[in-house]
C-alpha cells in the first residue's frame, strides 16, 4: 500500500475544522511487563463453542488460542493421517512450500517499510518460515521444524530493534505483528523454546509492534481519520488483540474487541461494511477501491474474529453476521458466472476524505487471494449457514497454498478445514425494511437448503401464507398493502423444513414508534406515550420550562442540556417521520435538534443553522464528506415555536417548517437502518464535540416508522 498522507479533495471554507473527537486510550505503562492485565473481560454471553469465555477480570486466556488451538491441531494430524481430503491436499501444499524448507534466519536491526532504505520483504520471509515451520512441527511431528522455528523466533526477537518508513511503517506493524504473534503462539507449547526465550519474544512485541498500532487506533497518523482506509485500522486490530492473546494481557485483548465493536475508524465492523444491500450483501467500504484492497479486507478480518472466537467472543456474529455480509459481496465481486463475465454489483455512492466513488472498482479485478477457507468453514461448516459466494471462491483456490506477499497466513485449507455441521441452521438474521409501500426481507439461509418459502400473516402466531419460493439471493419484495404484516422464512431441506428463528413485524403505511410528549414539568425522565416504553433521561443542563400552549416544555441550557434517547430507537427504519416542536433562543452554527448516531462517522442529524445559514437534516455514514442532506432557504427562526418535521419516503426526503415544505431530496439513498443499533440518540447535542448545544425549549417528539403524507405533517403543526 502506498503513503497514503494524501491532501484532502474537498475544501470547504464554510466547514470549521473537524476534531478527532475520540478519547486516547491509555498507552499502557509498563508494557515490558507480560502478565493478566488490569482490564476486564469482554465476553458477551454467547455461547459460541471457543475458548475461555469472556467476563470480568478473571479471564484466562487459553493457550495455543490465536488461529488455531490443540483441537485443531488434532484434527489436522487425524484428517492427514487418514489421507482424508482436502486436508491432505493442504498438507501437501504446506510440504511443498519452499519455506519450510530448513534455512538460516537473516534478523535485521532496522526494518523499514515505506520510503528510502525499504526491507520489511527480508523480515516477511523469515516471519513465513517460522509460522509454516511451526505447523509443520504440529502436524508431523518433526522437532527439527520446531527447532528451526524456535531459532527464527529468537533471532528476530533478539536483533531487530527498530520498525521504521513513512505511514507504510503502521501496515507492517499490524500485518507481520499479527502474525509473527501466531508462529509465537504455536510455539509456546514446545519444550524446546526456553522461558527466557518466550518473555524476550512477547517484549519485543510489547516494545516495538503493539505501542504502533495502538497510536494508529487512536491518532491515524495525524490525518482525519477517513483518510484511512478500513485495512489499516484492521490490521491495528489484529495486532493488539493477537499481542493481548500472546502475552497474556486482558488488557490489551480488550482494548482490540472494543475498538472493532466501536471504534470510530474505518476498520470497525459498523464502518467496514458501509452499507447493506438486499439478500445481506455488505459493501466493503474498499470496493470502490480496487480489490487487491478489497480483499485484504475479509483477508484481516476473518483472522481477527477467529482469534477471538478462540477465546469466547464471537466477532463473527456481529451485528446480523455483518462480516459475512461484507465477505459475501468481496467475493461474488471477485467471481465470473458461467459465461466467464464478472458479475453486476450493487453500489451505494461512497464518499470521504479519498473522494466520492459511485461504483465498484474493477481495478484488479479478479484478485484471488487465499483467505477463504477460514471464513467458509466458520459459517458454513461450524454454524450451518450458506454463504453461496464466499464457498465458490474456497472451492475455487482450494488448496490454499503459501501467500507469497505474506499479507496474510497462508495454508488455510490445511489448518481450518473442518467437516460439515450434520445439519442446516434455520433461517436467521431476517429483516424487514419498509418503503415506498415495499416490503424488503432479507435473511441468513441454511447450509442444506434447497429452496426457501417466504410466508406472511395477519398475526404473529399466523395462519401464514406462502407468497413464493426462492432460492439465491436470499431476498423477497412484497407489497401486502396496508395493516400490520407478520413475515417468516422457511427453508426446504432433504430432512424436511426449518423454520426461521424469527419473525418480522411491519406496519403499512405508518405507525408510531416513539412519543415523547415532554410535558413532565418534573423529574429527570421523559415518558413515552407510544406504548413501546422508550423511556428518555434529561443530561446535565437539561430541565422543564413553558410549553408551547400550556404546562411544560424541555427546556435545554445551550451549554450542556441535552436528552438522552434509547439505543436503537432508529434501528430497522427505512421509510421514517420525525417530527417535533422547537423553540430556539440563539441563532448558533451547528448545534443540534437532534442528532441520533454512534459517533461523528454516522448519524441523522437536524441542524437549525449551518454555515451557510441553512436549517438542513444530513444523514451520513462517512462524517460530513458523505452527508446526504435536505437544506431550507434559511435558518431555524429564533424567538418562536415552530414545527419541524423529516420524512423519507424511499429515496425522497423531505423538510418541512410548520407544515409546509421547505426542501426536498429524490437522491437520499443511505437509510436509518445503515446506521445500525446507534447508541449516542440526542435531542440538543451534536455527535461532534466541538458544536454548541442547543438553547432553547423542545416539545412533543413523534417518530414513525413510514413517511407520513404531507397533510399529516400539517396536522401535527396546527
Amino acid at each position: 500500500m502506498p503513503n497514503e498522507n494524501l491532501p484532502s479533495l474537498f475544501t470547504s471554507p464554510n466547514r470549521r475544522e473537524l476534531l478527532k473527537g475520540f478519547a486516547a486510550l491509555p498507552l499502557f505503562a509498563n508494557l515490558t511487563g507480560c502478565g493478566s492485565g488490569g482490564g476486564s473481560g469482554e465476553g458477551d454471553g454467547t455461547d459460541n463453542g471457543g475458548g475461555s469465555g469472556g467476563g470480568g477480570g478473571n479471564r484466562v486466556f487459553m493457550h495455543p488460542g490465536l488461529l488455531h488451538t490443540e483441537d485443531d491441531f488434532t484434527r489436522m494430524r487425524e484428517k492427514v493421517a487418514a489421507n482424508a481430503q482436502p486436508w491432505i491436499s493442504g498438507w501437501n501444499a504446506l510440504t511443498a512450500s519452499s519455506r519450510t524448507n530448513l534455512g538460516t534466519p537473516n534478523p535485521q536491526a532496522t526494518i523499514i517499510r515505506g520510503g528510502d532504505g525499504e526491507n520489511f520483504r527480508i523480515m516477511v520471509e523469515d516471519m513465513l518460515r517460522a509460522y509454516q515451520g511451526a505447523l509443520r512441527w504440529k502436524v508431523s511431528g518433526d522437532k527439527a521444524y520446531a527447532d528451526k522455528a524456535v531459532l527464527y523466533l529468537d533471532s528476530w526477537a533478539s536483533t531487530m530493534t527498530t520498525l521504521g518508513g513513512n505511514s507504510d511503517r503502521f501496515l507492517a506493524a499490524g500485518i507481520y505483528g499479527y502474525q509473527w504473534a501466531n508462529a509465537a503462539e504455536i510455539m509456546r507449547t514446545y519444550e524446546g523454546w526456553s522461558q527466557a526465550g518466550v518473555a524476550r519474544f512477547q517484549k519485543w512485541l510489547l516494545d516495538i509492534f503493539y505501542p504502533m498500532s495502538h497510536d494508529f487506533l487512536v491518532n491515524h497518523n495525524g490525518a482525519d481519520i477517513t483518510n484511512y482506509w478500513a485495512n489499516w485500522d484492521l490490521c491495528s486490530i489484529c495486532n493488539i488483540l493477537a499481542i493481548g492473546v500472546f502475552c497474556d494481557r486482558v488488557d490489551i485483548y480488550d482494548e482490540a474487541v472494543a475498538y472493532y465493536k466501536t471504534g470510530r475508524g474505518n476498520g470497525a465492523s459498523a464502518h467496514n461494511v458501509y452499507c447493506w444491500h438486499p439478500g445481506h450483501f455488505g459493501q466493503w467500504q474498499e470496493a470502490g477501491r480496487d480489490q487487491g484492497h478489497s480483499t485484504l479486507g475479509p483477508a484481516l478480518a476473518g483472522p481477527l474474529c477467529e482469534m477471538a472466537w478462540n477465546q469466547g467472543d464471537d466477532l463473527f456474529g456481529l451485528d446480523n453476521n455483518r462480516f459475512l455480509a461484507g465477505a459475501e459481496y468481496v467475493a461474488k465481486a471477485n467471481l465470473t458466472d458461467a459465461n466467464g463475465s464478472f458479475y453486476d454489483m450493487p453500489f451505494s455512492v461512497y464518499a470521504n476524505r479519498q473522494g466520492t466513488m459511485t461504483m465498484m472498482s474493477t481495478g484488479g479485478r479478479p484478485n484471488l487471494r487465499y483467505c477463504w477457507e477460514l471464513i467458509y468453514n466458520h459459517y458454513v461448516n461450524r454454524k450451518g449457514l450458506t454463504a453461496p459466494w464466499v464457498a465458490q471462491m474456497a472451492t475455487l483456490l482450494r488448496p490454499e497454498k503459501d501467500a507469497w506477499n505474506g499479507d496474510q497466513p497462508s495454508m488455510g485449507t490445511l489448518t481450518f478445514t473442518r467437516d460439515p455441521i450434520a445439519t442446516g441452521a434455520a433461517p436467521s438474521g431476517l429483516t424487514a425494511h419498509a418503503a415506498n409501500g415495499s416490503v424488503e426481507l432479507s435473511w441468513w439461509g441454511s447450509a442444506y437448503a434447497t429452496g426457501y418459502q417466504v410466508q406472511r400473516a395477519a398475526s404473529a402466531s399466523g395462519p401464514f401464507t406462502t407468497l413464493g419460493t426462492v432460492t439465491e439471493p436470499r431476498t423477497w419484495t412484497d407489497k401486502p398493502g396496508d395493516g400490520v404484516w407478520h413475515y417468516r422464512v422457511v427453508a426446504k431441506t432433504a430432512a424436511g423444513d426449518l423454520v426461521g428463528t424469527s419473525t418480522e413485524r411491519i406496519a403499512l403505511p405508518s405507525e408510531l414508534r416513539l412519543h415523547l410528549p415532554l410535558n413532565e414539568g418534573s423529574g429527570t425522565s421523559a415518558a413515552d406515550a407510544s406504548g413501546h416504553g422508550l423511556k428518555a433521561s434529561l443530561a446535565t443542563g437539561a430541565s422543564w420550562g413553558a410549553g408551547r400552549v400550556s404546562g411544560s416544555a424541555l427546556a435545554l441550557d445551550g451549554t450542556s442540556g441535552h436528552l438522552v434517547l434509547p439505543s436503537g430507537v432508529m434501528a430497522g427504519l427505512s421509510d421514517f417521520t420525525i417530527a417535533v416542536w422547537v423553540y430556539w433562543n440563539s441563532a448558533s452554527t451547528f448545534g443540534r435538534v437532534f442528532d441520533f448516531g454512534s459517533s461523528d462517522i454516522a448519524y441523522l442529524a437536524l441542524i437549525p443553522r449551518d454555515s451557510s445559514g441553512h436549517l438542513r437534516c444530513s444523514i451520513s455514514g462517512t462524517t460530513w464528506y458523505g452527508e446526504q442532506t435536505m437544506a431550507a432557504e434559511s435558518a431555524l427562526p429564533t424567538g418562536r415555536w415552530v414545527h419541524l418535521a423529516v420524512t423519507l419516503a424511499g429515496t425522497v426526503g423531505t423538510l418541512y417548517v410548520d407544515g409546509t415544505a421547505a426542501a426536498t431530496n429524490s437522491a437520499i439513498s443511505f437509510a436509518p437502518f445503515q446506521l445500525g443499533d446507534t447508541s449516542q440518540n440526542w435531542l440538543g447535542r451534536s455527535q461532534y464535540s466541538a458544536d454548541p448545544y442547543f438553547n432553547g425549549r423542545l416539545q412533543d417528539l413523534r417518530l414513525y416508522s413510514g413517511a407520513l403524507s404531507a397533510s399529516q405533517v400539517a396536522a401535527l403543526a396546527r
